[in-house]
């Protein structure tokens, strides 16, 4: 590979990974404070959705970025609704919300632009352009956000809150703090950054929301995740290794090996998931998840 190919399958890989890394972080939020973050498939759908829908409308990239944050944020308040408030099982209320944004997102795109469930295509005032090294703006604000969730997470009081409240919600509850407070402002931080991974993926990205654009970006985000073991810079490592398959990938297809033939389109598409699966069934090891992630928990009385 040349020198210039391989600059370009690197700022692939940078950009591919952004919506990742945002949605992952989102997700370390959520699990370290106990909440399983299956949802953010759906979160991020739903912020895609409404990012397309609102440039669509308003012209600016700005006001789309708003949206994408506020309509992640109301599916992980509603996810927040049904597991913390009720104590629902994580993984059901997750998956629900999921299939949910699966359905909703195009048939309100149908209703509202009758352009077979997308939004109407993009202009580049509507989104937000490369601006120097062929990256977007939202490439450079989630390297920024890496120290910063890291910093938030791991240095300040309220970190080390939502760390307790995914170790040992009790304690923390014996220490005079509400476990529902903290657990749901892990969750409206994990919308906002699955919020910015939707709207990166419709406005940054892409020209346009598209019926499932997410792709399991999702599901990819938490497995890289759960192969950083719940920790921000083994997960950035991970959502760069994941997007580097998919840079991989884009260039691979129409490849032509000696004595087999064109290899099938399908084969080089699935690469990014097939290296997902081979990392998690063969490198993670024996990982360890904070301990009361998934536990419903009750106040004593």
């Amino acid at each position: 590979m040349s020198l210039p190919d391989l600059l370009s399958v690197l700022a692939a890989t940078l950009r591919l990974a952004t919506p990742l890394i945002l949605a992952s972080l989102g997700g370390l939020f959520s699990e370290r404070a106990g909440i399983v973050a299956l949802g953010l498939e759906g979160m991020m759908l739903a912020g895609a959705f409404a990012a397309g829908s609102v440039a669509a409308l308003s012209g600016s990239p700005w006001p789309a970025l708003a949206a994408a944050m506020g309509a992640a944020i109301l599916v992980a308040a509603i996810h927040g609704y049904a597991t913390v408030s009720h104590r629902g099982d994580q993984v059901v209320s997750g998956m629900a919300l999921n299939i949910l944004a699966t359905g909703l997102t195009p048939t309100l795109g149908l209703a509202w632009f009758d352009q077979g469930g997308q939004t109407p295509a993009l202009g580049p005032q509507q989104r937000f352009l490369p601006i120097w090294g062929g990256q977007s703006l939202l490439v450079y604000l989630t390297l920024l956000l890496m120290p910063l969730c890291w910093w938030l997470l791991y240095r300040s009081r309220f970190g080390l809150r939502l760390r307790a409240v995914g170790e040992n919600p009790h304690a923390v509850e014996a220490a005079g703090l509400s476990v529902t407070r903290l657990r749901y402002l892990a969750l409206l931080l994990c919308g906002a950054l699955a919020g910015l991974a939707g709207a990166d993926l419709a406005i940054a990205e892409g020209a346009g929301f598209t019926r499932d654009m997410t792709a399991g970006r999702g599901y990819l985000a938490l497995a890289a995740l759960i192969f950083g073991k719940w920790r921000p810079a083994p997960a950035f490592a991970a959502c760069l290794l994941f997007a580097l398959a998919d840079a991989l990938q884009l260039r691979l297809q129409g490849v032509v090996l000696p004595g087999i033939g064109a290899v099938p389109v399908q084969w080089i598409e699935a690469l990014p998931y097939l290296a997902t699966l081979v990392l998690l069934a063969g490198f993670v090891g024996r990982a360890r998840a904070p301990a009361a992630l998934g536990v419903p928990f009750e106040e004593e009385k």
